[in-house]
């Protein structure tokens, strides 16, 4: 199934927010080794709430449940990704897509793009390395910069990604440094380059060819079903939502169940024990339910439907619901404010 929506605008009430530990701006870096997410105290008038990805790949190490725990600050909210993450010439190399970007500026987050200037050899893999850490003094004057810029979250972000050519390089004479030091194999620079070179020709090419990418990655994964995606029942479908601000996103749908004229649009999260998915599990959910509640013209094959959001959780038949009553309250609480529905192992529980 293909489904094509629009956003104008997001409302939501985020209420599993984690109480987030606070930081001075001397201490960033031993923040960004501690915690995924945190308030930064830059100065007595001056406070962030902070959080940043460990790859420039969205689908690694929870980075939405990262920016998640910042939405319920009320002051500027910050997340970190770097444009490029080399893991050694034997793992994997990642970039980022401006698909993030866009998805960051329309949940109202500032972006900063940054790089990584220092790892650790890995000992169990050859050619591999570890520990990445950031530039911690770029990511500094980035963050004094954001402190006296006036407009919103987008304009910011669209300047971000005039300085790719020029963040890319830094990255990559780091990796450079970085493979002398340890003796380990990155990859080809000259093909990081060239990739580059396609992303940075003008903000729209960077869109189209990023798009293209995150399109292909999107026909991928309607075709796959991932352990903790346990689909029974409804059709795995492909998601285009277009924007005001001019975006596309090519998400997919783990279920969409159709009843005349309305679709549930679902994010399952399944777990094989009797407990629940990992809280960082459901908080990755809940930010896709942050989009499915705010959709608009939801349509297919140009018959329109009236949408709604379903954050569905699977578990072992020995699951208790009375272990987890003060999470799940909460969660319903969440669902109801922001009007969508919860699924527990095949029953909705709001």
């Amino acid at each position: 199934m293909n489904i094509i929506a629009k956003i104008t605008g997001i409302k939501y009430k985020p209420l599993l927010c984690r109480e987030l530990k606070k930081y001075s701006l001397s201490e960033l870096e031993t923040a960004l080794s501690k915690d995924a997410t945190f308030i930064l105290e830059v100065d007595n008038r001056n406070q962030l709430a902070v959080s940043y990805w460990v790859s420039a790949k969205r689908t690694r190490s929870y980075p939405y449940a990262r920016v998640y725990d910042s939405l319920g600050f009320t002051g500027k909210k910050v997340t970190i990704i770097p444009i490029v993450k080399d893991e050694g010439f034997r793992g994997d190399r990642d970039f980022l897509q401006w698909d993030t970007i866009s998805l960051m500026s329309l949940l109202g987050v500032y972006v900063i793009i940054a790089y990584y200037t220092d790892a650790e050899k890995n000992t169990r893999f050859e050619d591999k390395i570890t520990s990445q850490q950031y530039d911690i003094e770029y990511v500094k004057n980035e963050i004094h910069s954001l402190l006296v810029y006036q407009s919103d979250a987008l304009h910011w972000n669209i300047m971000q990604t005039r300085k790719i050519k020029e963040i890319a390089g830094k990255a990559l004479d780091a990796y450079e440094k970085i493979s002398k030091k340890l003796t380990v194999r990155v990859h080809s620079r000259p093909l990081a380059e060239k990739r580059i070179e396609e992303i940075v020709k003008s903000k729209n090419a960077f869109m189209d060819f990023s798009r293209a990418l995150a399109k292909s990655a999107q026909k991928r994964e309607s075709g796959t079903t991932h352990k903790n995606e346990k689909i029974l029942s409804g059709k795995k479908s492909t998601l285009t939502i277009t924007n005001y601000l001019g975006g596309n996103y090519y998400f997919t749908a783990d279920e969409a169940r159709l009843k005349q004229n309305k679709i549930l649009l679902i994010e399952a999260k399944n777990t094989k024990n009797s407990k629940l998915p990992a809280i960082s599990d459901i908080k990755d959910g809940l930010l896709h339910m942050i989009l499915f509640t705010n959709l608009e013209q939801v349509k297919i094959n140009q018959k329109k439907y009236l949408p709604k959001a379903v954050l569905k959780l699977t578990t072992a038949k020995k699951f208790k619901i009375k272990n987890y009553t003060k999470l799940l309250d909460l969660l319903k609480k969440e669902a109801k404010t922001n009007k969508f529905l919860i699924e527990l192992n095949n029953k909705f529980i709001n």
